[in-house]
């Protein structure tokens, strides 16, 4: 508007306002409408997904050494068992690796982390978009539970995919130098050892004395059936999947609930209470935020500081949502090296090991650690995210 037309308006403050706030408004609403790009093409879908798998990955690497860390406690890794049950063990934890190993001991395992993370984060947040458009088409379907849903379906899927490349990832992170060279936990890390180790532990399946398989899935059981009893090549491929069941469990109120309270946390602070503070951008975005109510995908940016304490916040609650599940998986996934004979137990029956073993808090094992790690982590990847999807205009 030019000085001229300035002058033509009257001076009081409420006029102005009246005035210029739905100019701003339809200014705002149409720069963000024009650099929107259709959510349901596969443009958007590999957008997204490079967004989603470079936060991973970045999130992943700022935290890999108490990630290492936590699977050596969960893991009960004997060799680490001493330093659980405080943050000084930690910390003491994360030294003795580091005089034993250097710096690549605490990001062993990361190289498998990376190869995972990345189509995992990248299909985890596409699928969260994909699926949120279609059970919230807008915002009168904006509810707590399809948020959930939209949440839990995303992470389940993600995990279906990348499931393998997690177990060798764990498998390689509990491997320690501390046995004879030459043994199988001596190898460093060597993916071809590795891969071949897992195919070929035995014994694959436990049976009963009818002949009817012992501690597995119903769905396995099933499989087996139905192929006469010869499995063949499936009875190994299983492998990669030991402990699939409690991580599709935890999975659930794991993912469900970071991005609910993601979410949450963004609407929150995009209230009139707190958007003066929060809010990133021009006096045009704030005005539009503050008189209007953002869509998902049309809901301005935060300030670094907001981004971070809604990514961090949403992962402490879903990491305390989802901890028992996941100390359930990370003992199953190393079931083939640390139990008697090789053998791979039920959920039911690794839940009673460790109940036996520590009681309840065995079941929260690592959960400071896990604290420590998930804070930043989710802070990261959401804040990478969140950013990667403005540089990349989604």
């Amino acid at each position: 508007m030019s000085k001229t037309d300035y002058s033509r308006q009257p001076r009081g403050d409420n006029h102005l306002g009246a005035v210029l706030v739905p100019d701003i408004q339809e200014k705002s609403a149409v720069a963000v409408e024009d650099r929107r790009i259709d959510k349901r093409s596969m443009e958007y879908v590999v957008r997204s997904g490079l967004a989603g798998g470079v936060a991973g990955s970045a999130a992943k690497t700022l935290i890999a050494p108490l990630d290492r860390v936590k699977i050596l406690f969960q893991t009960s890794n004997p060799h680490y068992k001493k330093y659980r049950g405080s943050f000084r063990g930690m910390f003491r934890a994360v030294n003795h690796i580091y005089s034993n190993d250097g710096v690549r001991g605490l990001y062993q395992g990361h190289s498998a982390t990376l190869l995972r993370i990345f189509p995992y984060a990248a299909i985890k947040f596409v699928c969260y978009e994909q699926i949120r458009t279609v059970l919230i088409p807008d915002n009168n379907h904006e509810t707590a539970a399809r948020r959930l849903l939209a949440g839990s379906l995303a992470g389940v899927a993600s995990v279906f995919c990348t499931y393998p490349l997690d177990l060798i990832r764990v498998r390689l992170a509990f491997q320690t130098h501390h046995s004879a060279p030459g043994s199988p936990a001596h190898t460093k890390g060597q993916f071809g050892h590795l891969l071949r180790q897992i195919y070929n532990e035995q014994p694959r399946f436990t049976f009963n004395t009818g002949g009817e398989l012992q501690n597995e899935l119903w769905i396995t059981r099933t499989v087996y059936r139905a192929l006469g009893k010869n499995l063949g090549v499936f009875q190994s491929l299983t492998n990669f999947y030991r402990g699939f069941a409690p991580t599709i469990l935890g999975m659930v109120p794991y993912a469900g609930v970071s991005f609910y309270t993601h979410d949450l946390i963004h609407d929150i602070f995009r209230s009139p209470v707190w958007s003066q503070y929060t809010v990133k951008g021009s006096p045009e975005v704030l005005a539009s935020c503050l008189t209007s109510t953002h869509s998902h995908d049309k809901r301005p940016p935060l300030k670094t500081w907001a981004q971070l304490l809604a990514g961090g916040s949403a992962g402490m609650l879903a990491q305390a949502a989802a901890y028992p599940f996941e100390v359930i998986r990370r003992r199953m996934q190393v079931g083939g090296v640390v139990n008697a004979g090789g053998q791979f137990y039920s959920i039911t029956k690794i839940t009673r090991i460790i109940y036996a073993e520590s009681g309840l808090k065995g079941f929260y094992v690592g959960l400071g650690i896990g604290f420590i790690k998930v804070v930043p982590m989710f802070a990261c990847s959401f804040y990478v995210y969140e950013r990667c999807k403005t540089m990349l205009n989604i």
